[in-house]
Protein backbone atom coordinates (compact mmCIF):
# COMPACT_ATOMS: atom_id res chain seq x y z
CA UNK A 1 0.00 0.00 0.00
CA UNK A 2 2.70 2.31 0.81
CA UNK A 3 3.80 2.26 -2.79
CA UNK A 4 0.48 3.24 -4.55
CA UNK A 5 1.04 7.33 -3.80
CA UNK A 6 4.56 6.67 -5.36
CA UNK A 7 3.26 4.98 -8.28
CA UNK A 8 0.30 7.28 -8.38
CA UNK A 9 3.02 10.55 -8.50
CA UNK A 10 5.21 8.98 -11.03
CA UNK A 11 2.15 8.43 -13.63
CA UNK A 12 0.97 11.89 -13.08
CA UNK A 13 4.68 13.25 -13.96
CA UNK A 14 4.30 11.41 -16.98
CA UNK A 15 1.19 12.63 -18.45
CA UNK A 16 2.54 16.55 -17.15
CA UNK A 17 5.33 15.22 -19.83
CA UNK A 18 3.23 14.40 -22.29
CA UNK A 19 1.30 17.06 -22.30
CA UNK A 20 3.99 19.49 -21.95
CA UNK A 21 5.56 17.86 -25.21
CA UNK A 22 2.18 18.06 -27.19
CA UNK A 23 1.82 21.60 -26.63
CA UNK A 24 5.21 22.29 -27.47
CA UNK A 25 4.77 20.78 -30.59
CA UNK A 26 1.24 22.22 -31.27
CA UNK A 27 2.77 25.88 -29.85
CA UNK A 28 5.27 25.37 -32.85
CA UNK A 29 3.27 24.60 -35.86
CA UNK A 30 0.37 26.73 -34.74
CA UNK A 31 3.40 29.98 -34.93
CA UNK A 32 4.44 28.39 -37.96
CA UNK A 33 0.77 28.60 -39.33
CA UNK A 34 0.17 32.42 -38.01
CA UNK A 35 3.64 33.41 -38.89
CA UNK A 36 2.93 32.42 -42.91
CA UNK A 37 -0.53 33.25 -43.12
CA UNK A 38 0.02 34.90 -46.55
CA UNK A 39 0.81 31.65 -47.70
CA UNK A 40 -1.68 29.39 -45.20
CA UNK A 41 -4.72 31.39 -44.38
CA UNK A 42 -4.93 34.17 -47.29
CA UNK A 43 -4.89 31.90 -50.57
CA UNK A 44 -8.17 29.77 -49.72
CA UNK A 45 -9.86 32.53 -48.64
CA UNK A 46 -9.45 33.53 -52.33
CA UNK A 47 -10.23 30.58 -54.02
CA UNK A 48 -13.45 30.25 -52.52
CA UNK A 49 -13.77 33.48 -53.21
CA UNK A 50 -13.65 32.95 -56.73
CA UNK A 51 -15.90 29.95 -56.14
CA UNK A 52 -18.68 31.67 -54.70
CA UNK A 53 -18.67 34.45 -57.10
CA UNK A 54 -18.42 32.05 -60.34
CA UNK A 55 -20.19 29.30 -59.15
CA UNK A 56 -22.64 30.51 -56.53
CA UNK A 57 -23.37 33.81 -58.66
CA UNK A 58 -23.02 33.18 -62.03
CA UNK A 59 -23.68 30.06 -62.69
CA UNK A 60 -26.20 29.56 -59.74
CA UNK A 61 -28.38 32.16 -60.77
CA UNK A 62 -28.97 29.78 -64.24
CA UNK A 63 -29.70 26.69 -61.75
CA UNK A 64 -31.78 28.03 -59.68
CA UNK A 65 -32.36 25.41 -57.13
CA UNK A 66 -30.71 22.59 -55.68
CA UNK A 67 -31.86 20.16 -52.87
CA UNK A 68 -35.07 22.97 -52.46
CA UNK A 69 -32.73 25.71 -51.23
CA UNK A 70 -30.43 28.24 -53.10
CA UNK A 71 -27.92 26.55 -55.58
CA UNK A 72 -25.37 29.57 -53.90
CA UNK A 73 -26.59 27.55 -50.17
CA UNK A 74 -26.49 24.60 -51.30
CA UNK A 75 -22.40 24.75 -52.35
CA UNK A 76 -21.00 26.53 -49.15
CA UNK A 77 -20.87 23.39 -47.06
CA UNK A 78 -19.10 21.76 -49.57
CA UNK A 79 -17.12 24.25 -50.25
CA UNK A 80 -16.07 24.79 -46.59
CA UNK A 81 -15.68 20.73 -46.28
CA UNK A 82 -13.07 21.49 -49.22
CA UNK A 83 -10.96 23.64 -47.71
CA UNK A 84 -11.07 21.67 -44.42
CA UNK A 85 -9.64 18.64 -46.58
CA UNK A 86 -7.14 20.31 -48.59
CA UNK A 87 -5.58 22.78 -45.82
CA UNK A 88 -5.38 19.89 -42.79
CA UNK A 89 -3.68 17.53 -45.13
CA UNK A 90 -1.33 19.71 -46.57
CA UNK A 91 -0.15 21.69 -43.35
CA UNK A 92 0.75 17.75 -41.54
CA UNK A 93 2.18 16.35 -44.90
CA UNK A 94 4.58 19.56 -45.49
CA UNK A 95 5.21 20.40 -41.65
CA UNK A 96 6.43 17.02 -41.19
CA UNK A 97 8.16 16.55 -44.19
CA UNK A 98 10.21 19.55 -43.88
CA UNK A 99 11.16 18.26 -40.40
CA UNK A 100 12.08 14.61 -41.98
CA UNK A 101 13.90 16.65 -44.59
CA UNK A 102 15.97 19.20 -42.40
CA UNK A 103 16.44 16.17 -39.99
CA UNK A 104 15.33 17.66 -37.22
CA UNK A 105 12.36 15.02 -36.51
CA UNK A 106 15.41 12.32 -35.55
CA UNK A 107 16.20 14.59 -32.65
CA UNK A 108 12.89 14.60 -31.35
CA UNK A 109 12.64 10.88 -31.91
CA UNK A 110 15.45 9.99 -29.83
CA UNK A 111 14.62 12.60 -27.02
CA UNK A 112 12.33 10.87 -24.42
CA UNK A 113 9.15 12.50 -25.90
CA UNK A 114 6.31 10.16 -26.74
CA UNK A 115 5.57 8.87 -30.11
CA UNK A 116 1.63 9.90 -29.09
CA UNK A 117 2.72 13.45 -28.43
CA UNK A 118 4.67 13.22 -31.36
CA UNK A 119 1.68 12.04 -33.84
CA UNK A 120 -0.97 13.98 -32.12
CA UNK A 121 0.92 17.43 -31.87
CA UNK A 122 1.56 17.79 -35.68
CA UNK A 123 -2.26 16.21 -36.13
CA UNK A 124 -3.19 18.85 -33.75
CA UNK A 125 -1.80 22.01 -36.43
CA UNK A 126 -3.49 20.27 -38.90
CA UNK A 127 -6.90 20.63 -36.73
CA UNK A 128 -6.18 24.27 -36.14
CA UNK A 129 -5.35 25.02 -39.79
CA UNK A 130 -8.39 23.33 -41.47
CA UNK A 131 -10.83 24.52 -38.01
CA UNK A 132 -9.31 28.33 -38.92
CA UNK A 133 -9.57 28.01 -42.29
CA UNK A 134 -13.63 26.52 -41.87
CA UNK A 135 -14.51 29.78 -39.93
CA UNK A 136 -12.82 32.36 -42.48
CA UNK A 137 -14.38 30.40 -45.15
CA UNK A 138 -17.53 30.50 -43.29
CA UNK A 139 -17.11 34.10 -42.56
CA UNK A 140 -16.59 34.92 -46.05
CA UNK A 141 -19.84 32.74 -47.27
CA UNK A 142 -21.90 35.19 -45.11
CA UNK A 143 -21.18 38.08 -47.82
CA UNK A 144 -22.97 36.02 -50.47
CA UNK A 145 -25.76 33.88 -48.61
CA UNK A 146 -27.21 33.04 -45.70
CA UNK A 147 -26.06 30.49 -43.45
CA UNK A 148 -27.35 28.45 -39.80
CA UNK A 149 -26.80 25.15 -38.65
CA UNK A 150 -29.89 22.74 -38.49
CA UNK A 151 -27.59 20.40 -36.49
CA UNK A 152 -24.92 21.33 -34.29
CA UNK A 153 -23.59 17.73 -33.18
CA UNK A 154 -23.18 16.51 -36.44
CA UNK A 155 -21.95 19.60 -38.24
CA UNK A 156 -19.62 20.15 -35.21
CA UNK A 157 -18.40 15.64 -35.21
CA UNK A 158 -18.11 15.80 -39.08
CA UNK A 159 -15.46 18.98 -39.13
CA UNK A 160 -13.55 17.68 -36.44
CA UNK A 161 -13.41 14.35 -37.55
CA UNK A 162 -12.65 15.40 -41.11
CA UNK A 163 -9.84 17.54 -40.24
CA UNK A 164 -8.60 14.23 -38.49
CA UNK A 165 -8.65 12.10 -40.74
CA UNK A 166 -7.02 14.31 -43.61
CA UNK A 167 -4.53 15.82 -41.32
CA UNK A 168 -3.72 11.82 -40.40
CA UNK A 169 -3.44 11.33 -43.88
CA UNK A 170 -1.17 13.88 -44.50
CA UNK A 171 1.03 12.42 -41.65
CA UNK A 172 1.25 9.19 -43.37
CA UNK A 173 2.06 10.70 -47.07
CA UNK A 174 4.87 12.42 -45.33
CA UNK A 175 6.46 9.46 -44.02
CA UNK A 176 6.35 7.69 -47.06
CA UNK A 177 6.88 10.75 -49.38
CA UNK A 178 11.38 10.94 -50.49
CA UNK A 179 10.93 13.84 -51.72
CA UNK A 180 9.03 17.23 -52.49
CA UNK A 181 7.75 15.87 -55.29
CA UNK A 182 5.86 13.07 -53.74
CA UNK A 183 3.97 15.19 -51.42
CA UNK A 184 2.23 16.67 -54.33
CA UNK A 185 1.03 13.37 -55.60
CA UNK A 186 -1.53 12.65 -53.67
CA UNK A 187 -2.91 15.74 -53.24
CA UNK A 188 -3.05 16.56 -57.20
CA UNK A 189 -4.18 12.64 -58.02
CA UNK A 190 -6.34 11.83 -55.46
CA UNK A 191 -7.87 14.46 -53.00
CA UNK A 192 -8.34 16.82 -56.15
CA UNK A 193 -10.78 14.41 -58.32
CA UNK A 194 -12.68 12.71 -55.38
CA UNK A 195 -12.90 16.11 -54.05
CA UNK A 196 -14.60 17.45 -57.21
CA UNK A 197 -16.38 14.26 -57.84
CA UNK A 198 -17.73 14.47 -53.98
CA UNK A 199 -21.13 15.81 -54.14
CA UNK A 200 -19.61 19.52 -53.88
CA UNK A 201 -21.29 21.02 -56.43
CA UNK A 202 -24.18 18.79 -57.33
CA UNK A 203 -26.47 16.55 -55.66
CA UNK A 204 -26.72 12.68 -56.08
CA UNK A 205 -30.14 12.62 -57.46
CA UNK A 206 -28.92 14.92 -60.55
CA UNK A 207 -26.83 11.52 -61.17
CA UNK A 208 -28.29 8.37 -63.39
CA UNK A 209 -28.61 5.49 -60.87
CA UNK A 210 -25.12 4.28 -62.28
CA UNK A 211 -23.52 6.80 -61.34
CA UNK A 212 -25.03 7.59 -58.15
CA UNK A 213 -23.78 3.46 -57.22
CA UNK A 214 -20.49 4.55 -58.46
CA UNK A 215 -20.52 7.66 -56.17
CA UNK A 216 -21.01 5.98 -52.89
CA UNK A 217 -17.34 4.74 -53.32
CA UNK A 218 -16.28 8.08 -52.61
CA UNK A 219 -15.27 8.49 -49.11
CA UNK A 220 -15.72 12.74 -49.49
CA UNK A 221 -19.02 11.77 -50.66
CA UNK A 222 -20.18 10.94 -46.98
CA UNK A 223 -18.10 14.06 -45.26
CA UNK A 224 -19.45 16.75 -47.83
CA UNK A 225 -23.21 15.39 -47.06
CA UNK A 226 -22.72 14.94 -43.82
CA UNK A 227 -21.53 18.41 -42.94
CA UNK A 228 -24.55 19.64 -45.61
CA UNK A 229 -26.64 17.98 -43.26
CA UNK A 230 -25.36 19.67 -39.87
CA UNK A 231 -25.79 22.99 -42.06
CA UNK A 232 -28.62 22.77 -44.21
CA UNK A 233 -30.66 19.55 -42.86
CA UNK A 234 -30.56 18.26 -46.42
CA UNK A 235 -28.30 14.69 -47.55
CA UNK A 236 -28.28 12.41 -50.25
CA UNK A 237 -27.13 9.40 -47.98
CA UNK A 238 -27.45 8.11 -44.67
CA UNK A 239 -26.12 10.31 -41.97
CA UNK A 240 -25.03 7.68 -39.43
CA UNK A 241 -23.32 5.73 -41.50
CA UNK A 242 -20.91 8.83 -42.69
CA UNK A 243 -20.02 9.57 -39.15
CA UNK A 244 -19.64 6.19 -38.16
CA UNK A 245 -17.31 5.55 -41.35
CA UNK A 246 -15.44 8.75 -40.80
CA UNK A 247 -14.73 7.80 -36.91
CA UNK A 248 -13.81 4.01 -38.13
CA UNK A 249 -11.07 6.10 -40.77
CA UNK A 250 -9.77 8.04 -38.06
CA UNK A 251 -9.10 5.15 -35.84
CA UNK A 252 -7.26 3.20 -38.52
CA UNK A 253 -5.51 6.20 -39.51
CA UNK A 254 -4.39 6.77 -36.22
CA UNK A 255 -3.33 3.64 -35.85
CA UNK A 256 -1.10 3.64 -39.42
CA UNK A 257 0.07 6.63 -38.19
CA UNK A 258 1.63 6.04 -34.98
CA UNK A 259 3.18 2.02 -36.33
CA UNK A 260 4.96 4.46 -39.09
CA UNK A 261 6.66 6.84 -36.59
CA UNK A 262 7.24 3.92 -33.95
CA UNK A 263 8.73 1.80 -36.46
CA UNK A 264 10.71 4.69 -37.81
CA UNK A 265 12.03 3.06 -40.99
CA UNK A 266 10.94 5.60 -43.29
CA UNK A 267 11.59 8.71 -41.14
CA UNK A 268 15.30 9.12 -42.63
CA UNK A 269 15.70 9.90 -46.09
Amino acid sequence: MSQTPALDTKKSMSWNKKWISFCTILLKEVRRILRIWPQTLLPPVITMSLYFVIFGKMIGSRVGEMGGVPYMQFIVPGLIMMSIITNSYSNVVSSFFSAKFTASIEELLVSPVSKHAILMGYVSGGIFRGLAIAVIVSIVALFFTQLGIEHLFVTMFTVLGTSILFSLGGFINAVFARSFDDISIVPSFVLTPLTYLGGVFYSMENLSPFWQNISLLNPIVYMVNSFRYGILGYSDVNVWYSMGAIFAFCVIFYVIAYRLLSNGSRIRL
